[in-house]
Formats: C-alpha cells, sequence, structure tokens
C-alpha cells in the first residue's frame, strides 16, 4: 500500500488543529511513558484547551480506575477530570451496564483495583483480582477446584499477577456456569509500564484465557467501537471533527479510523517510523509525528 499518512508541519498543522473540535489522546506513549512525562505535553494541552477544543482520553489500561488515572495525571503535573477520562476497565462496567447484566450476579477479574472499583461504581461485585494473585491450584488426588457460580461474566485485563489459580477460576466460569461472559479490556500485545521498555501487555492474559476456554472474549477497549460510540454519545460531536492521536496502528489508529475520525500518529511510543513506512503496513495515519509537543512548535514555527 502506498504510504497515504502526511508528516505534520508547519503547513498542514493549522489546517488540523481548526478543523478539529475533540482530541481523543492515548496515554502510555503519548502523555507519559511509565511513570515520566513526555517532554512539552502539559503545554500542548494548555495550548489546546486555550484555543476552545474539548480533550478526551482513552486508554487501554485497565489498571487504574478514571479515579486513579486523574490521580496520575495530577501528579504528573497535569489537571484532568473524571469525565475527560474513559479507560478500558471503565469500557468493560459501561458494557455490562449498557446491556443490562443482573447485578445479583458476579464479575471474576484476572486484573487489577481498577477493573473492580469501576464495576462497583456501576453497581457490581466484583471477586479475585489483585487478592488471588498469591493464591495457589495444585494438583492433589481428588482436588475438586471451587467455583462461584454466579458469576455470570469474566473480565480479565492487565495482570502482572496472573497466576494458574486465576486461570483456573476464569476458564471454570466461562466454560460451566450457563451464559457467563467473557470480557477483554484489550489485546494489546505489549505496553510501556515503564519509561525504559515494553512489557507484556493484556493481550497475552486474554490468549491464556482464549486457549483455555476455546472461545474469543468480546473487545471493549480500542481499537473496538464500544467505547468510540459512548464517546460520541456523551459529547455529541461529529468524528469528523475528531482527532485520535496515539502511538499504535492497531489500536489508536485504527480505534479512531472506524469512527470516521482524522488520525495523528506519534512516534514517541511503540510505533516506529519504519513500521509505519513499512510496505506490509496497511493502517495509515492521516498524520504523523514525532510527539505530540510538534503540535505546538510546528503552530509557532
Amino acid at each position: 500500500m502506498a504510504n497515504s499518512a502526511a508528516h505534520l508541519s508547519p503547513q498542514n498543522v493549522r489546517g488540523l488543529v481548526d478543523s478539529i473540535e475533540a482530541f481523543i489522546f492515548d496515554c502510555d506513549g503519548v502523555i507519559w511513558k511509565g511513570y515520566k512525562l513526555i517532554d512539552g505535553v502539559s503545554q500542548t494541552l494548555d495550548m489546546l484547551r486555550s484555543k476552545g477544543k474539548k480533550l478526551v482520553f482513552v486508554t487501554n489500561n485497565s489498571s487504574r480506575s478514571r479515579r486513579q488515572f486523574a490521580e496520575k495525571f495530577e501528579s504528573l503535573g497535569i489537571s484532568v477530570s473524571e469525565d475527560e477520562i474513559f479507560s478500558s476497565s471503565f469500557a468493560a462496567a459501561m458494557y455490562l451496564k449498557i446491556n443490562k447484566f443482573p447485578s445479583e450476579k458476579k464479575v471474576y477479574v484476572i486484573g487489577g483495583e481498577g477493573i473492580l472499583e469501576e464495576l462497583q461504581l456501576a453497581g457490581y461485585s466484583g471477586l479475585g483480582g489483585p487478592e488471588d494473585g498469591k493464591k495457589i491450584a495444585e494438583w492433589k488426588q481428588n482436588c475438586f477446584f471451587e467455583h462461584d457460580k454466579n458469576v455470570g461474566a469474566v473480565v480479565v485485563g492487565i495482570d502482572p499477577y496472573i497466576n494458574y489459580y486465576k486461570l483456573q477460576y476464569a476458564t471454570l466460569c466461562i466454560r460451566e456456569n450457563p451464559g457467563c461472559l467473557f470480557i477483554a479490556t484489550n489485546r494489546d500485545s505489549v505496553g510501556h509500564m515503564t519509561e525504559l521498555q515494553e512489557w507484556p501487555g493484556a493481550g497475552c492474559m486474554v490468549a491464556a484465557v482464549c486457549g483455555s476456554t476455546e472461545k474469543e472474549p468480546i473487545v471493549v477497549g480500542k481499537p473496538s467501537t464500544f467505547l468510540m460510540d459512548f464517546l460520541l454519545q456523551r459529547f455529541n460531536i461529529s468524528p469528523s471533527k475528531m482527532c485520535m492521536v496515539g502511538d499504535r496502528l492497531d489500536t489508536d489508529i485504527l480505534f479512531g479510523q472506524n469512527a470516521g475520525c482524522k488520525t495523528l500518529l506519534v512516534l514517541s511510543g511503540v510505533t516506529t517510523e519504519s513500521t509505519l513506512q513499512d510496505p506490509s503496513n496497511n493502517i495509515q495515519p492521516d498524520y504523523y509525528t514525532g510527539k505530540l509537543s510538534d503540535v505546538l512548535e510546528l503552530l509557532d514555527a
């Protein structure tokens, strides 16, 4: 496929910014890497706000709730309200709510506190999560692994404490509880959990459960359209006046394209310029640039 992405420049940046009412940002690799803010992000967000642009932050990272993400932004010196944050932990809870998941049913979680908190806020009872991180499933003679028959959904997200116990629990719920839903926060292969390197993403936890259950999950994070439909309903802005800014072609850019948004790829995270330009890559953003603060610098050029 011919390379159709335009390099962001002083000639085209103003046209892009002027045509957009809402900017949607991925977080890891765009705003920060691990716990380190990427240079110039704060000033760029301030500039966009001063121009009356709506800012929305959509992250596939399910380890935190919206409240916890707002706290992380604040700790990095950026003021963002919970209403502007859409995490995949929140998306999982909203999927259940929108689809009228019965409140008396329980949800088993492979993942962090963020998912449990969002489930609780939506009125659901979650099990598992971090507290199952130290539990051991042993193959003993005449051993029978008990699981709660009232679990009606299993949510799988990023989990640094994944273990065999959790895999067995999730597998039994999905295979044996009638109609049990299998929900994945996302299928990202890797993520910048620290600023120095990439780490396995939720995709490998999801793949493990796919392997044992022989089922495919309902994916609620990017590039699924579920979150975007929710955003469009919430903000009532035409997709053509929205721009998705991300560092991943297969999640962020595809997410924006699936909805008809403009897309801007930044090379400060997972995707390199050589990956973008590779003839085998068929996901082309409208624009690409090195890092988010290039928008500010090019407008001033």
